[in-house]
Formats: structure tokens, C-alpha cells, sequence
């Protein structure tokens, strides 16, 4: 339990990480201040069907010599075949990146305000005065077509023809409007994400 709790608190705490768990669509209850809550149920080990990660990584170029852009690499996954296939996944994917685009501003604060840049031998003076994400990026495994298709078909674009030495294609989606996203809900019929209570008494 202990090493749960220190994992979960890694997940929030991680300056250069955002995950979300994907849980299965639940009910929400209404308490007397009509706010929505979730229950304890709601996360348990039955109904997360996976997880959605932001790594937050900079890019200066095969030289290092580049100006330095922030670059949001997702990951995504559903972890049994019984969850695969249902657009549950593409769900996430999209309200995921709604948020991101939403919040990008304080992502990339804490990012930042976090000495990553010692951290990682990279000077940060160049970017912040304008903190936001040049792209989203995904690498997916060359056999994986699924997951291919599953970017491709909401506006990422293979880096390169070719796969790398580990056999993924890198994968980048550039267009990082809300004006698109939002585009992007509608087309797969969603709406919106909404913020509720999160509370647990154990």
C-alpha cells in the first residue's frame, strides 16, 4: 500500500509528467450543495481501464543548437483487449489534449519553475517568456497500426517516412488550437470533460 501511495504521489508530483487514469464512465452522485462527487468506487481497480501520460521534454535540435521548444509526448493506453476497440481511447485521447491545450499555460509553469533546466543541463531563459507546447508527439510501434491509425486519424503526421532503430514511428501533431479540438469532439460525437470532487475517507 505504501509503495501505491508513493507511486500515485509521483504521478502529482512530477514536474515533467501529467497522468490521468481512465477509469470506465461512471455515475455521479449529488450531494446538497448540488455539486457532483465521485464515489469511492469510482477508481477502483474493476472500472480503471488504463492511463494518459504527458511527458514534458524540450528540444534544441540534433545539435542542441536549436531555440528550445517544449514538446508534450503522449502515451497512451488501454490495457485489455476486452476495452480495446470501443473508442474509449480515442475518448481520453481528445479530452486529454483539451485539457492540456486549456491548462498549458500552468503545465508549463510548474515545469519550469521546477529547476528543470539544471536538472537536465538545459537553459529555459529562451522559452519562457512564451510558454506553450509546439506540438503534441507520440511514438507508436511500426506493427501497432491501430495506434497509428488512431493519431493519424486526429491530425498527427509521421516524422519520417522510415521507423527508428527501436522500430516506432515518432508521430506529431502541430495543430494545437482549441478551434480544433474542440472540431475534434464534435466529429467523434463527445462532450465535454467537466471538473467534480474527488475526495476518498479511507
Amino acid at each position: 500500500m505504501e509503495e501505491e501511495y508513493a507511486m500515485q504521489q509521483s504521478w502529482r508530483q512530477d514536474p515533467d509528467k501529467l497522468t490521468f487514469i481512465i477509469c470506465q464512465p461512471t455515475s455521479l452522485e449529488t450531494n446538497e450543495g448540488h455539486a457532483q462527487t465521485l464515489t469511492k468506487e469510482s477508481d477502483s481497480s474493476e472500472n480503471m481501464i488504463g492511463d494518459i501520460n504527458l511527458f514534458i521534454r524540450i528540444d534544441d535540435g540534433e545539435d542542441g543548437r536549436s531555440p528550445p521548444q517544449f514538446v508534450g509526448e503522449i502515451e497512451l493506453m488501454i490495457a485489455e483487449k476486452r476495452n480495446q476497440g470501443q473508442g474509449l481511447g480515442k475518448a481520453a485521447l481528445i479530452l486529454f489534449m483539451k485539457y492540456i491545450i486549456e491548462h498549458c499555460n500552468e503545465v508549463l509553469e510548474e515545469f519550469a519553475s521546477r529547476g528543470i533546466d539544471q536538472l537536465m543541463g538545459l537553459k529555459l531563459k529562451d522559452t519562457k517568456a512564451v510558454l506553450k507546447f509546439e506540438c503534441f508527439s507520440v511514438k507508436i510501434g511500426q506493427s501497432n497500426l491501430r495506434s497509428l491509425a488512431l493519431f493519424e486519424g486526429l491530425g498527427f503526421v509521421k516524422a519520417s517516412n522510415e521507423p527508428n532503430f527501436f522500430g516506432e514511428f515518432e508521430l506529431r501533431r502541430n495543430d494545437l488550437s482549441v478551434e480544433r479540438v474542440v472540431r475534434d469532439l464534435r466529429d467523434a460525437g463527445l462532450e465535454d470533460y467537466g471538473k467534480v470532487t474527488y475526495t476518498r475517507n479511507e
